[in-house]
C-alpha cells in the first residue's frame, strides 16, 4: 500500500514542483503559461493531500484519539496545515503568501517512502498463532465398533478412541489404550530423541507416531491440549511486548509538542505585538517545516539498510524494536537441543570387550541396524562409516526385527547381533563385562544413551550415544561473555546432562528438567531479576518464551512455530550469528542516534529561526529556506545511513572458533571415536 501510494504520488509531485511560483523563484526559471497552469499545483496538491496523505491521517486520527502523539499525527499535523494554507492562498484570501504546495506533495512523497523503505526492509510476519494451529492435522481417524471413519477433529469430543497410524501426528490429547511406539515430541519439547510410550501413558496432540499405529482415548480437545496452552501463552506474550514504543515514535512525540508548543507562542506573541498577518504566517511555517523530511526517513533508512545487511549475513529482522533492544540485552539464553547442540544423535564413545577391536564392534552394530529408520540407528551407521576399520568391513545383515523401547535384533555373518538398551538387558538378563562398567558408568553419569551390542549371547561392547555440540557454540558464549553479556541455557534434559553441557561450554547459569509450558516463566524469572533478555530456540515449546524474551531469536533450522513468535531468525544454525545481530543493534542505534540529532538538530535551530526570534534585528526565515534546509537535512541522514554497509558482520570473524590445539581437553560432547 504505501509502495504504490508513494510511486503515484511521486509522479503527481513532479508537476507541482515545476509549476510552483517558489520553486521557480528559487531556481531562476520562468514558469510555464497556459490556461489552466496555475491550477496544477493545488489540483495535483489535493490529490496527493487526499490520496497519499490518508494513511497519515488516519494514523494521526488514531494517535490523537489514544493521547499517544508520534511520527504519524506529526506528519498529519504538518500536511494539513500546508494544505488549508496552500488553499487559503491559491483563492486569495486574506492576502497571504503561504504557497506549500510544493512542499505538501514532497512531504508526503518522501514520508511514504520512508514508511514503504521500513515495512519493505522487515517484511510482513505470518501469524505464530497460524503455525501453531497447523502442528494439528485437519482430520483424524475415529475408532467406531471396531472400524474406522474419517471425521474432523473439531467433531472429537472426550473419550473418544482415535487410531494413530506410524507418521502420522496425534490429534488430540489423551492416553494410549492399545499399541506402543515412539513418538517424536520435538515439535513440543524441542528434544531430539523419540520418546516411547506404551499402553496407559499419555500423549500430546501434535506428536508424531514414528514407528508402530496405536489406539489412543481422546481426554482434552480444542482449547484444552497443551497445544492450545502454548497458543494462549503466545497470545499474552505478544499483547505484553506490543506495547513498547520504538525510538522514532518517541522523537517524534518529542517533536511534536515542542512544534505545538512553539506555534501557540509565535502566534501569541505575533498577535501581542500587533502583526495579525505575520502571526499567520510564522505560525503555519513554523508547523510546516516542524515535520523534516529527514526525521521521516532517519529511522527506516537505518532499517532498511541494517535489515540488507543482515540478511546477508544470515540474519532476518522481523521486528524493528528487536533491531532496537539487542543492544541492551544482559543475558542470552539458549535453548539446548538443536541451538547449542546438533539436535541430533551422533556416537561420542565406543568400548569394545576383550577380544574385540573397535571397527569390528561399530561394523556389527551398524549392520545389525542398517535396516532402521530410527535416529540412533542412523548415528550408529554413520559412526562406521567414519571410522577406518568399520567402514572397510562390508558385512550385511537378514532378519532383522525392531522392539520398541528395547532394540534391533538381525543375522550377522551366521551370528546373532542385538543392539539395545537397558531394557533389552532387563529381558535378555544380561550383565555388563566388568572391563565396560567403569567406561559406560562414566557416560551414564554425563546423561549420554548407551547402547550394548550383544553377539550370541554375549555383550561384547558398547557405544555411547549424544545430542553433539555444535563446534561453534563454544565460541559464542565466550565471545557473549567477553562482551558483558551473561550466557544461560534451558532444556528439558535431566541435570546431569544439562549441567555436563553447561559446564563444558563454560555457561554462566543452567535452567534443567523445564517442562515445555514453564520455559516461558524462566524468561519472566530472568526479566524479574532486573535482565534484559534474548532467547534463542527452535521449537513450538519454546514459542511463548521467544515472544515474552525482549529479543527471540529462532533458529532458521527450527520450526515455523518458532520463526513466526521470533523478532530474528537466524538463517543458519550457527550459535554466533548472536554477536552479529548484537553487532548490527549497536552500529544501527548508534546511526539512529546521529540521524535524530541531525533531524531534531535541524528543527530545534529552524523553528524559531521561522517563528521569528531574530525578527528584531531582521532575520526571519522564510519558508523557501526553511524548504532548502529541510532537503539538505535529508540528503546528510540518507548518506550516514550508507556508512552502515561497512560493519562486518561476519560471525566467524566476531568470534573465531578455537582450534583443536588450542582446547584444554576434550569434552563429552565433542569426543571422537576412540
Amino acid at each position: 500500500m504505501f509502495r504504490d501510494r508513494f510511486w503515484w504520488s511521486l509522479i503527481l509531485s513532479i508537476p507541482v514542483v515545476i509549476f510552483s511560483p517558489m520553486v521557480a523563484h528559487l531556481l531562476g526559471y520562468h514558469l510555464p503559461a497556459f490556461p489552466g497552469s496555475t491550477w496544477i499545483p493545488p489540483v495535483l496538491g489535493t490529490i496527493i493531500f487526499v490520496y497519499g496523505g490518508t494513511p497519515f491521517l488516519k494514523g494521526g486520527w488514531k494517535e490523537l484519539k489514544s493521547r499517544q502523539p508520534g511520527m504519524m499525527l506529526l506528519i498529519a499535523m504538518a500536511i494539513t496545515v500546508a494544505f488549508v494554507a496552500s488553499w487559503i492562498t491559491t483563492l486569495g484570501l486574506g492576502g497571504f503568501e503561504l504557497d506549500f504546495w510544493w512542499e505538501l506533495a514532497l512531504l508526503v512523497t518522501i514520508m511514504l517512502l520512508g514508511h514503504w523503505l521500513e515495512m519493505r526492509a522487515l517484511g510482513a510476519a505470518s501469524s505464530a498463532l497460524d503455525a501453531l494451529a497447523a502442528l494439528l492435522p485437519d482430520e483424524a481417524e475415529k475408532v467406531i465398533d471396531g472400524t474406522t471413519r474419517t471425521v474432523a477433529i473439531s467433531e472429537l469430543v472426550v473419550d473418544d478412541v482415535v487410531l494413530v497410524r506410524a507418521g502420522a501426528r496425534v490429534p488430540a490429547d489423551g492416553t494410549i489404550v492399545d499399541g506402543a511406539a515412539e513418538f517424536d515430541e520435538a515439535m513440543i519439547t524441542g528434544e531430539s530423541r523419540p520418546v516411547f510410550r506404551d499402553t496407559g501413558d499419555k500423549v500430546v496432540a501434535g506428536t508424531v507416531a514414528t514407528d508402530n499405529t496405536v489406539r489412543i482415548r481422546v481426554e482434552a480437545t480444542g482449547g484444552d491440549t497443551a497445544l492450545a496452552g502454548i497458543q494462549r501463552m503466545v497470545a499474552d506474550a505478544q499483547e505484553s511486548s506490543s506495547r513498547a514504543q520504538a525510538l522514532a515514535d518517541r522523537a517524534a512525540a518529542l517533536l511534536f509538542w515542542f512544534a505545538l508548543i512553539s506555534a501557540l507562542i509565535t502566534a501569541v506573541v505575533w498577535t501581542i505585538i500587533g502583526s495579525p498577518d505575520d502571526a499567520v504566517v510564522r505560525t503555519v511555517t513554523v508547523l510546516v517545516i516542524a515535520c523534516p523530511h529527514a526525521l521521516g526517513l532517519a529511522i527506516p533508512l537505518v532499517i532498511a539498510i541494517s535489515s540488507e545487511r543482515a540478511a546477508k549475513s544470515g540474519v532476518l529482522i522481523k521486528d524493528r524494536m528487536a533491531l532496537e533492544r539487542m543492544r541492551t540485552i544482559d543475558v542470552v539464553l539458549f535453548d539446548k537441543t538443536g541451538t547449542l547442540t546438533e539436535g541430533a544423535h551422533a556416537v561420542t564413545g565406543v568400548a569394545a570387550a576383550v577380544g574385540v577391536t573397535e571397527g569390528e564392534l561399530l561394523a556389527l552394530a551398524a549392520a545389525a541396524e542398517a535396516d532402521s529408520e530410527h535416529p540412533v540407528a542412523r548415528a550408529i551407521v554413520a559412526a562406521a562409516a567414519a571410522h577406518p576399520e568399520a567402514s572397510r568391513r562390508h558385512i550385511r545383515a537378514t532378519g532383522f526385527s525392531a522392539a520398541s523401547g528395547r532394540g534391533v535384533r538381525a543375522t550377522v555373518d551366521g551370528t546373532e547381533i542385538l543392539v539395545g538398551g537397558p531394557n533389552m538387558l532387563r529381558e535378555f538378563n544380561l550383565t555388563t563385562p566388568a572391563e565396560l562398567t567403569d567406561t559406560t558408568s562414566t557416560w551414564t553419569g554425563r546423561g549420554a544413551g548407551v547402547l550394548h551390542i550383544v553377539r550370541d549371547g554375549q555383550i561384547i561392547g558398547a557405544v555411547a550415544v549424544e545430542d553433539k555440540i555444535r563446534p561453534e557454540s563454544r565460541a559464542a558464549v565466550k565471545a557473549l561473555q567477553d562482551r558483558g553479556v551473561k550466557v544461560a541455557m534451558i532444556t528439558g534434559d535431566a541435570q546431569q546432562v544439562a549441567h555436563a553441557v553447561g559446564q563444558d561450554l563454560g555457561i554462566d547459569e543452567v535452567f534443567a528438567e523445564v517442562l515445555p509450558q514453564d520455559k516461558d516463566a524462566k524468561v519472566t524469572q530472568l526479566q524479574d531479576r532486573g535482565l534484559s533478555v534474548a532467547m534463542v530456540g527452535d521449537g513450538v515449546n519454546d514459542a511463548p518464551a521467544l515472544t515474552r524474551a525482549e529479543v527471540g531469536i529462532a533458529i532458521g533450522a527450527g520450526t515455523d512455530v518458532a520463526m513466526e513468535s521470533a523478532g530474528v531468525v537466524l538463517a543458519s544454525d550457527d550459535p554466533r550469528a548472536v554477536l552479529s545481530m548484537i553487532e548490527l543493534s549497536q552500529a544501527s542505534y548508534r546511526k539512529m542516534i546521529q540521524n535524530l540529532i541531525w533531524a531534531s538538530g535541524y528543527n530545534i535551530l529552524a523553528v524559531p529561526l521561522a517563528a521569528g526570534v531574530l525578527a528584531p534585528i531582521g532575520f526571519v526565515l522564510s519558508p523557501a529556506v526553511g524548504a532548502i534546509l529541510m532537503s539538505a537535512s535529508t540528503i546528510v541522514v540518507a548518506l550516514n545511513a550508507q556508512l552502515l554497509r561497512r560493519i562486518d558482520l561476519d560471525p566467524a570473524h566476531l568470534a573465531p572458533t578455537e582450534s583443536k590445539e588450542e582446547r584444554t581437553a576434550p569434552t563429552p560432547a565433542s569426543t571422537a571415536v576412540h
